[in-house]
């Protein structure tokens, strides 16, 4: 939940065929489907436009374990040649200026840290070029090609005093989950070739947090100074007072470079003078965010006429132009802005890029990760942003031959706002016929469901349901003014963006309005949990996922803290504030709740804390409420591995089958 969390958001799928048309010669989605789907990851074009570079990760359900490789396909004619053998933890492949050489970190096959490796693409195997103690997180290249820059934790300073047990340590904006002291991320150099790496900064600043939040280097074009994003300290709950500094390369003297709190993501354009940053908009929380650019010491917000919350950005070859990719409504969408100008929405057809994963060549080919209705993400490639994109792998063929059921945008008003959300129709739909519906609301809040295919979604149409995923006051993909409308306001007014999406849907007259279900993840679960506390006789089956069920413990034990003072202006135990923390709280209305409710979370859940659930629990079951509770034995705000991921969709539709069929 939050900004700088990248959850994998659920997504809808669409049916090619028109609804009232049965697709009875071919087979639904299934849990079995689901673990043959192939997830690719990081696509690099190389600087000459004739070759992409991408990561493959393939679930091996047998072992609960995936199976990666990177491949290299030729943009001409969509040939593929595998690149690497039984390496895990691979990710960040970066061309060489050259194109001569592709980098990319894997996990030591001894230590089981991740290195940088350096693979010639003339032949041979790949080098390894760090043997950092605690594994390198980002780095760059050098501009001339010699060097890379990379960012690693320190190594604990005082391991004796730690194995006597002298380990206490001192608690500020840490999460409770927190068993030891935490080790700043500091930058370095090594050559490319031969060399001993070396370290350019120190001290108690860092250059990433406990939970990931992270930037890659940039190079200055001379190569004489590094842009770094800096932290304040490694806890994420502080990540949000970021900065951009210089690293003087040959002394590591930092300077000042964006003090403009919240900067991240720096990216120098071609000709390395111009930098672009991502930063939300006027330095609000609530806000979007905002792509930036510093240009002989001025730093403008080049995408403010936008007002539009930007996932991610590239520069095009000619310095003055940047891709940026973005949620426009139910769509993920490309615009092509000018630094000096109007932004041009590209045409991609029916293929929804990415928020991630797009490259551009020196000549100005783009390769993007894209997914579109009725498929899963595979690789695009356009010849110019002007040109329409070209499908160059099949991984995930198969779904082809299923039957993919029709999804559509539904829009509708209130409190001046124009709504939107996905309806997504069961198989076999016939006009004429009710069928039961199950809501599935994103997380976030900050997010939005699209029309893109989703694996979640596709089970439960299968099931035979009707099902609505409704976008609501938080959400980015209607410009700054709808995002920053939940501040103060993070149950009330989403509760009521939710409710106004079903009476919209019900307009069709395809609806059981005595068999609906409610569900989420992250934040989707605390709508949930908001929603049968607060419309207790709407719904007769819920699943709560990870729920943010208790602000005020939320703000005392997750692992950004103080992210959530921007939701509400001020902490809980100030007396201005104490009221509405709890007013907004579902957990203050659970004593209303009447339907049978399915929880599910992770032990070690450092984002929304697992005690969340536990009171939810209790609350539901010690008022007679019928409700199940499963947690699972993972570290993460949603398992990562397959068996795991297969067991939480099969309870989830199953529940709903259990009591809405």
């Amino acid at each position: 939940m939050k900004k700088f969390f990248r959850f994998f958001v659920v997504l809808s799928a669409i049916l090619t065929a028109l609804p009232g048309f049965s697709q009875v010669s071919k087979q639904p989605f299934q849990l079995k489907d689901l673990q043959k789907l192939v997830h690719i990851s990081s696509p690099r074009i190389s600087p000459s436009g004739k070759q992409i570079a991408l990561i493959t990760t393939r679930p091996d359900w047998e072992n609960d374990k995936t199976q990666q490789e990177i491949d290299l396909v030729q943009v001409k004619n969509g040939s593929l040649r595998k690149l690497t053998f039984q390496r895990k933890g691979l990710s960040k492949l970066r061309w060489s200026p050259d194109g001569k050489q592709l980098a990319f970190l894997a996990k030591d096959s001894k230590s089981g840290k991740s290195q940088l490796y350096v693979m010639p693409m003339n032949g041979g195997d790949a080098v390894r070029i760090t043997n950092s103690k605690t594994g390198v997180d980002a780095y760059a290249w050098s501009p001339d090609g010699k060097q890379f820059a990379f960012i690693a934790q320190d190594t604990v300073p005082n391991p004796q005093a730690i194995k006597h047990h002298e380990d206490a340590f001192r608690v500020t904006d840490n999460n409770y989950l927190v068993r030891k002291a935490v080790q700043p991320w500091h930058l370095w150099v090594v050559p490319t070739k031969e060399g001993k790496a070396r370290q350019l900064t120190r001290g108690n600043q860092s250059l990433g947090t406990d939970q990931g939040s992270m930037s890659a280097p940039a190079w200055t074009a001379d190569g004489k100074a590094i842009i770094v994003c800096r932290f304040p300290n490694v806890w994420e709950g502080d990540a949000w007072h970021s900065v951009l500094v210089s690293v003087n390369v040959q002394t590591g003297k930092t300077t000042p470079f964006v003090t403009a709190q919240g900067a991240a993501e720096p990216v120098f354009g071609p000709g390395g003078k111009t930098l672009a940053f991502l930063r939300p908009r006027n330095g609000d929380q609530n806000n979007g965010f905002a792509v930036y650019v510093r240009e002989k010491g001025k730093i403008t917000d080049v995408t403010a006429a936008l007002a539009h919350n930007i996932n991610n950005f590239v520069w095009l070859p000619n310095g003055q132009n940047i891709l940026l990719m973005a949620i426009k409504g139910t769509r993920n969408v490309m615009w092509e802005k000018p630094l000096q100008g109007k932004a041009k929405l590209l045409n991609l057809g029916n293929v929804f890029p990415g928020s991630g994963g797009v490259s551009v060549s020196k000549n100005g080919i783009i390769a993007f990760m894209g997914s579109t209705t009725t498929q899963p993400a595979e690789l695009y490639v356009m010849k110019a942003a002007d040109s329409q994109p070209r499908r160059l792998t099949h991984f995930n063929a198969f779904v082809d031959s299923l039957s993919i059921t029709k999804s559509e945008s539904i829009n509708w008003q209130l409190d001046g706002f124009r709504e939107d959300g996905v309806l997504t129709y069961p198989v076999n739909f016939k006009k004429g016929k009710k069928y039961p519906m199950v809501l599935v609301i994103h997380g976030g809040p900050e997010w939005a469901s699209t029309v893109s295919f989703s694996p979640l979604i596709q089970l439960l149409a299968a099931k035979g349901f009707l099902v609505f995923q409704p976008n609501y006051r938080g959400s980015t993909n209607l410009g700054d003014v709808y995002q920053h409308a939940i501040y103060r306001n993070t149950g009330k007014g989403p509760g009521e963006d939710v409710m106004a999406g079903i009476k919209k849907v019900e307009e069709k007259g395809i609806v059981d309005k005595s068999r609906i279900g409610v569900s989420g993840w992250s934040y989707g679960g605390y709508m949930t949990s908001w929603l049968i506390g607060n419309y207790p006789n709407v719904w007769k089956a819920a699943v709560s996922g990870a729920a943010l069920n208790d602000w005020v413990m939320d703000y005392t034990i997750s692992y950004y803290q103080k992210g959530d003072l921007y939701f509400f202006g001020g902490s809980p135990w100030v007396k201005k504030y104490w009221k509405i923390w709890r007013e907004q709280s579902p957990i203050a209305y659970a004593v209303k709740a009447k339907a049978p409710t399915l929880i599910m979370g992770d032990a070690g859940d450092p984002n929304v804390p697992i005690v969340n659930s536990y009171e939810m629990f209790h609350a539901l079951r010690d008022n007679g409420v019928t409700t199940e509770f499963y947690v699972y034995p993972a570290n993460t705000h949603f398992p990562h591995d397959i068996v795991h991921t297969t067991d939480i969709y099969r309870r989830w539709v199953g529940w709903m089958v259990k009591y809405l069929k």
